[in-house]
């Protein structure tokens, strides 16, 4: 979850809305407890990682399973409601393997996330979007290979003041777990 200046939490659920598929939240102060706002109702996606607040308030997020795709998406609020706008859609389908951990935003406005795993980069991945001439670019910074390097990164990426990138993965390495009991990675541009 996300706290803006003003002290509003924003997140994401896996369930609920009309379809089940999840919802966008704020929860605003009020008085000595909360009230809730929905600000989007997903139809067939599954929400992994929740939302990041950008500049001018906007959120972005990411998906983890979608119908047709997983997405990176952002909300941008407008007149008193949320406007949904697709970033980058993945290529591969029906699968927990798009975004599962929240996505993070550098100074320049960059966009780093990790994927769990998909039909192309079976052990997950790590990427970047740039915006780019009112798009967004995507840059795919690193494919796991289940090995030494790790595999099914379900972590957020940090990332340092010179740029690296950091983050863990749940499986690959070494030790004493079946199929390795995980790394902390490391990413130099």
């Amino acid at each position: 979850m996300q706290l803006d200046p003003a002290g509003n939490v924003y997140g994401t659920t896996n369930i609920g809305g009309t379809g089940q598929d999840g919802t966008a939240f704020q929860l605003v102060p009020s008085g000595s407890g909360w009230t809730l706002n929905i600000l989007y109702d997903f139809q067939g996606s599954v929400q992994e990682g929740g939302v990041i607040i950008g500049p001018g308030g906007n959120l972005y997020g990411g998906t983890a399973d979608g119908s047709p795709n997983p997405v990176v998406y952002e909300l941008s609020p407008s007149n008193g409601s949320w406007i949904y706008n697709t970033l980058y859609t993945f290529s591969y389908r029906y699968c927990p393997c798009g975004v599962a951990a929240n996505l993070v935003m550098d100074s320049t406005g960059n966009l780093y996330g990790t994927t769990a795993g998909d039909s192309l980069r079976i052990y997950g991945s790590v990427f970047k979007l740039t915006p780019s001439n009112g798009g967004w670019t995507y840059t795919d910074l690193h494919d796991f290979t289940g090995g030494s390097d790790g595999a099914y990164p379900f972590s957020s990426v940090v990332v340092d003041a010179n740029g690296k990138l950091y983050g863990t993965t749940s499986e690959g390495g070494s030790g004493p777990c079946n199929n390795g009991c995980g790394t902390v990675w490391e990413i130099t541009p």
